[in-house]
This record gives structure tokens, C-alpha cells and sequence, in this order.
């Protein structure tokens, strides 16, 4: 599996990709060959006063580069210019990546907070699955806040057809994955004929497959309610698709999908519609 990874060569990042754990996980999900990115913001320029950026910018990624190819992963890094998602989504279109990972909060050199906005607009736009490895905030030295990515995987879904595409995320993340909560938010604008029964349909998938499950139904708001559920069963990744049932397509898990990638306290695995060709 190919995959992008982020960086804006912060504290933050650096915590994520120098994760011996995080990167052990990335391995049990096929995860084999990197593509290191750094986005360079059009407002910054190398010749600013007081700031080695190119200097700092290449020694960072040497560093990154070394620990991931330690680790056994094919690594190849991207320094370009432009809108941090914009570029990310475009090399991971042009590398025919299956992944993009970023951390959920990062400063730049100018003390903006790259990363952090990145994660969000990648939630809107991604091409390619998007993991959102969470990183602590308000620290010097911050470390991941959930190292174990797959090992406890919360499930959401409205049932829709892009939902369903990333229930089969499953199919290989189950190498890494031990526990699972499988839940589903009920609306009643959007009622779902026996959600239950469906739900229990893919815990019976997952059991198969020796991962110990467990379903929830709730009713209200679907942002608020799936994050409660995160809060009382504590996984690792919460995983959804970017995509809902509305004729809007935002309705529900195209909107929703934003609000667990800004709110959520740990990962984040979001799986969008397949590309077009």
C-alpha cells in the first residue's frame, strides 16, 4: 500500500512520524512505501529575516526519511509550493497513493497553524482515505494521544453506499484491529428500516474475522452522539465515511465527517467516495 504523509516539519508532526508504534501499525496494514510531503505556503519565502527555513526544511526530512526507511518502509519526499490540501490531495492523485495520513495540529514556522486547518480541508476534499493521527495540543513536546491506531476501531455509519466502502476498510485493517464498536445515529428525517439487524450483521463479519464487537444505536444528533460514543468506549481510530445518504451528499456523514476530524479526541480514518476516472 502507498501512502502520503503530511508534514509541516512541527513538533507535532515530527511526534507522529517518529512513533515507533504508529509505524508498526502503518506495516500491519500494508502500508510498505512512503511519500514524505511538505507544503511550503505561498506567503512564506526562504529569505525571510531570521529564518532557516531551507536549512531546517531539508534536515527535517532527512531525519523523517531515515527513521521511516529503519522502519522498513520505501520512502520518497515532495518539498512544493501552494495550499497545503490542495497540493497533498494533488500528489496523492499523481502517485496513486491509497492512503493520506496528517496530523491533527501542527504550527508552521510562522506560528500558523498549517496542519491543524489542513486536516479539516483535507476532510472536505480528500481523494484517497485520510487518517488523522491525533497529537497532543498546548505542549512544547507533544506526543500521540493514541499510539495503538487500529487496535480498537469505532465504526459509524448511516448505511449509505459510502459508508459501507469504508465498513471494508475492515478487510485490512483487521490485521491490526482487536476491538470494534459498530454504531449507527438514527434521524428521523432519514429513518433506516431495522438498523439493528444491520448492525449485527457486520458485527457477525467482524467476529468471523476474531475481532470482539460490539453495536450501539443512538438517537439525535449524529456528530454529538458518535463523539459520546467515543468518549465512553475510548478507541483508538474512529473510522466513517466522507460521504451520507442526503441528496446534498452532506447531510449526514459528508458534513458530519468534518465535526469528528475537528472534535474527536483520538484518530480519525475517513474513507471518501472512490475516485472518478
Amino acid at each position: 500500500m502507498r501512502a502520503i504523509y503530511a508534514t509541516d516539519l512541527s513538533a507535532a508532526s515530527e511526534a507522529a512520524i517518529e512513533n515507533e508504534t504508529c509505524l508498526d501499525y502503518l506495516r500491519r496494514v500494508g502500508v510498505d512505501e512512503i511519500h514524505l510531503v511538505t507544503v511550503v505556503p505561498s506567503n512564506v519565502h526562504s529569505g525571510m529575516p531570521g529564518m532557516d527555513f531551507e536549512g531546517r526544511r531539508r534536515r527535517a526530512l532527512e531525519r523523517y526519511r531515515d527513521v521511516m526507511e529503519d522502519a522498513g518502509f520505501e520512502v520518497e519526499a515532495h518539498v512544493v509550493r501552494g495550499t497545503p490540501h490542495r497540493r497533498i490531495n494533488g500528489i496523492a492523485e499523481s502517485v496513486r497513493a491509497e492512503l493520506t495520513i496528517v496530523g491533527s495540529r501542527g504550527q508552521s514556522p510562522l506560528e500558523n497553524r498549517v496542519i491543524g486547518s489542513t486536516a479539516r480541508n483535507l476532510a472536505r476534499t480528500t481523494v484517497v482515505p485520510l487518517l488523522v493521527n491525533r497529537v497532543e495540543r498546548a505542549t512544547d513536546e507533544p506526543e500521540v494521544v493514541r499510539e495503538h491506531l487500529f487496535r480498537r476501531v469505532l465504526y459509524a455509519t448511516d448505511f449509505s453506499e459510502n459508508a459501507e466502502r469504508a465498513f471494508e476498510a475492515f478487510s485490512y485493517l483487521r490485521h491490526a484491529t482487536e476491538e470494534a464498536t459498530l454504531v449507527h445515529v438514527e434521524s428521523p428525517k432519514d429513518p433506516v428500516d431495522d438498523p439493528e439487524a444491520q448492525l449485527s450483521e457486520f458485527a457477525e463479519r467482524l467476529e468471523d474475522w476474531d475481532i470482539d464487537t460490539r453495536i450501539e444505536l443512538r438517537y439525535g444528533d449524529a456528530a454529538d452522539e458518535i463523539l459520546d460514543v467515543e468518549e465512553s468506549v475510548t478507541p483508538t481510530t474512529t473510522l466513517l465515511g466522507s460521504r451520507g445518504r442526503s441528496r446534498l451528499r452532506r447531510l449526514l456523514l459528508g458534513s458530519v465527517s468534518e465535526e469528528i476530524v475537528a472534535r474527536a479526541a483520538g484518530n480519525v480514518y475517513l474513507v471518501p467516495p472512490p475516485r472518478t476516472a
